[in-house]
């Protein structure tokens, strides 16, 4: 891999990704040895506003919403799609692990009434590929309960050091993911 990372996602179709646990970010408890991150937003409510969040998540409009520059190989996320995130100089190369389309019925409570309701998610999970400054995956999700009409955006992510330097800024590191986190998050709010 070149010094500096490629801007052009092709360059990266035949790469690895740079950690063992794919699929990590699927679980409420994630891979040890890694920094954890989980974070959500209430979005607002009804279908409409879940199917229109759903829609810029997988259109890398969060991204974009967020700052960063995006260049893909499809113009939605897909799997194995490669995606690379830019902020100035630094290149941030991702390959979409899973797409997230769902929807988990829940019977009436205890049998009290005939009701199924149901909760929908749709969105994506990344790994990082050779290049990136850190090592791990996120998955980013936007959610929508039936019973309520409650609509939110969920981010969870683990991940350490991808080389020495970034290594070295430790805290100012972890700073920067909770700036990004919450950059993402807004993004998705209804404009």
């Amino acid at each position: 891999m070149a010094l500096r990372p490629s801007a052009d996602p092709a360059a990266y179709r035949s790469a690895p990704l740079t950690y063992r646990e794919v699929g990590g970010t699927a679980s409420e408890s994630m891979p040890p040895g890694y920094h954890h991150v989980r974070e959500s937003r209430p979005l607002g409510r009804g279908v409409e506003l879940f199917d229109e969040a759903a829609r810029r998540l997988l259109r890398w409009e969060m991204h974009r919403g967020a700052g960063l520059a995006v260049r893909a190989t499809s113009a939605e996320a897909k799997p194995d799609a490669i995606v690379v995130l830019g902020l100035g100089p630094i290149r941030i190369p991702c390959r979409v692990i899973d797409v997230i389309d769902r929807v988990d019925r829940v019977d009436g409570i205890d049998g009290i009434d005939d009701r199924t309701d149901a909760r929908r998610e749709r969105g994506f999970a990344y790994g990082t590929l050779p290049g990136h400054p850190e090592r791990g995956e996120e998955r980013f999700v936007v959610r929508f309960d039936e019973r309520t009409g409650a609509v939110s955006a969920h981010i969870r992510a683990f991940s350490t050091a991808g080389n020495a330097v970034v290594a070295l800024g430790g805290p100012l590191n972890r700073l920067v993911q909770r700036v990004a986190t919450r950059r993402y998050l807004d993004a998705l709010l209804p404009t």
